[in-house]
């Protein structure tokens, strides 16, 4: 199984560029109310998952009748319904986890979200928050960002400083540099093309990609 589309119940600003990630072999898991959202797509889930507070229950039983699993999760639990949809992505063993809708709304919610791709099991899955927009990924090592020109990238040291970090093709190069949780060094970056990558020593550096077209 190479790649999984999670929705989550964040929000979609563009619809329409969201469209433009899913790919017709996708398996598609939904956490709970971010079933909306693929429904809205046009697209059938695969699995939905949570403790279903959010989800519209005439929808809900209505893609039951039609086949689509769903699993129910008590609502007093330990786990953010992303967070249960992601455990179950795992289980099966993906490439690439693909999660949409997992920004905006609640900031608890989204700063949850953003703290879920530090999770030590994803090394070596490639995982990215993506609404067609903005993306969000870890870099623990290596990275390449894949965009346009005038695109803007903000490097930000996560859980602590970031050391040796260099880039290739962004117009504000870093040449083995230090950057620091408290500082904002990193912040809005741009792409000078089609591409962009970037090296650290270690730790993890968050990467928000923001496309401009």
């Amino acid at each position: 199984m190479k790649r999984i589309i999670i929705f989550a119940n964040g929000e979609l600003s563009d619809p329409d560029k969201a469209r433009q990630l899913l790919g017709v072999d996708d398996t598609i898991i939904c956490a709970d109310g971010g079933t909306r959202h693929a429904l809205a797509l046009n697209v059938k889930p695969d699995l939905i998952i949570g403790d279903m507070d959010s989800v519209d229950k005439a929808q809900l039983q209505k893609l039951q009748k039609d086949g689509v699993a769903v699993e129910f999760h008590p609502r007093d639990k330990n786990e953010t319904d992303l967070e249960l949809a992601v455990n179950r992505a795992l289980e099966l063993q993906p490439e690439q986890i693909l999660i949409v809708a997992a920004l905006g709304g609640r900031l608890d919610q989204t700063l949850a979200n953003i703290t879920l791709l530090t999770d030590p099991r994803l090394v070596g899955v490639d995982v990215r928050l993506d609404d067609g927009v903005e993306e969000i990924f870890i870099c623990r090592d290596r990275a390449q960002v894949r965009g346009g020109g005038g695109d803007l990238v903000s490097l930000i040291p996560w859980q602590g400083a970031v050391p040796e970090v260099e880039t290739q093709n962004l117009k504000y190069p870093l040449r083995r540099e230090t950057l620091y949780p408290d500082k904002t060094r990193g912040i809005s970056n741009e792409m000078l093309g089609d591409s962009a990558s970037v090296s650290i020593g270690s730790g993890l550096l968050l990467i928000v990609h923001r496309r401009q077209s």
